[in-house]
Order: C-alpha cells, then sequence, then structure tokens
C-alpha cells in the first residue's frame, strides 16, 4: 500500500487523487544531464507544446501533443505521450526511447513537425525502428514558471527564433 496524504491507494482503488493545477499552465526548461535543453508547456490535461533548445534533435518544437497526464503523489506528475517519428516519452519516471531511425537521421526531426506529420510517420514506418536507443539521463529543471493553460503563444516559434540566451532564464 502507498500513502498519498490522506488517500491510500490499493488494489481496489489504486489512483491517487489527480489534482493537476501544480503542473497544467506552468511552462519548464530542464536540461539532462548530456546537455541536452527541452522546454515543455502543460496546456491543459491532455496537451502539451514543446522545443527542443540542444541536443541531437535540437531545433524541433511541436504544438498540440496529446499527452497522458497522472499525478503520481502530492508533488510528481508523469506526462507521456508517442510520436509520429515513433519516439515514446514519459517524463520524470522513464527514460526517453529513440527509434534506431531517429539515433541515425535526428536531422530529420529537427523542424515545426505538425506540418510534416505524414512525412514522420512515413520514416517511422520505413524505420529501422531497432535497436532502439535509450536515452537514460536525469535532467535538471532550471526554469519553472505559471504562465496559465491552453495559451497558443507560448510556444509558437522555433528554438532558432527566439532572442539568444532566451532559454539559459533560471529561476
Amino acid at each position: 500500500m502507498v500513502s498519498h496524504g490522506a488517500h491510500e491507494t490499493t488494489v481496489q482503488n489504486p489512483v491517487p487523487p489527480q489534482r493537476l493545477s501544480g503542473i497544467v499552465g506552468h511552462r519548464f526548461i530542464y536540461t539532462y544531464a548530456n546537455g541536452w535543453q527541452y522546454e515543455m508547456y502543460v496546456k491543459n490535461p491532455t496537451t502539451i507544446d514543446y522545443r527542443i533548445h540542444s541536443g541531437m534533435v535540437g531545433g524541433r518544437w511541436v504544438k498540440g501533443q496529446e499527452v497522458d497526464l497522472v499525478q503520481l503523489d502530492d508533488d510528481h506528475y508523469k506526462v507521456s505521450w508517442n510520436e509520429p517519428t515513433g519516439t515514446s516519452v514519459c517524463v520524470n519516471v522513464m527514460p526517453v526511447f529513440f527509434p534506431h531511425w531517429v539515433e541515425e537521421h535526428g536531422e530529420r526531426t529537427v523542424l515545426y513537425q505538425n506540418d510534416h506529420l505524414d512525412e514522420m510517420r512515413r520514416y517511422r514506418d520505413e524505420g529501422p525502428t531497432y535497436p532502439i536507443y535509450v536515452v537514460p539521463e536525469f535532467a535538471e529543471i532550471t526554469l519553472y514558471e505559471f504562465v496559465g493553460p491552453d495559451d497558443d503563444t507560448i510556444i509558437s516559434t522555433a528554438p532558432g527564433d527566439l532572442p539568444p540566451g532566451w532559454s539559459d532564464r533560471t529561476n
């Protein structure tokens, strides 16, 4: 049995309370130990927008990514999704798993994904998928700020079009 404040999870009641206000409407920038820097905006309980500022696929940005968002306990959330590239992501408790084609040709994904969904799916289907490249990195959140839910202006431009030093801000 796992305790979550006044609520305990059990076999009969396995889901802790889902109070998502601690993450919905927030933007955060995080940097992995390998130097890759990402920015995520949790628009609402089912949607994120994000930018990749550096790393193997730095320069990529995505709006309207459908996600599964859950609260794990009082201070921890899990955001997970599957991308049209075939990349599966689980932020907080699991590493990112890149299909082999993304490891070999990350540059194909450095674009505004929403305008290239069919192309991403074609690359995904062409593969190769295996061996899967596991990115087992820990990340430090360097900026965490409330910007409000459902705001399409939060992630509205490519990472390279931001002012110099924009993603270096911290709090």
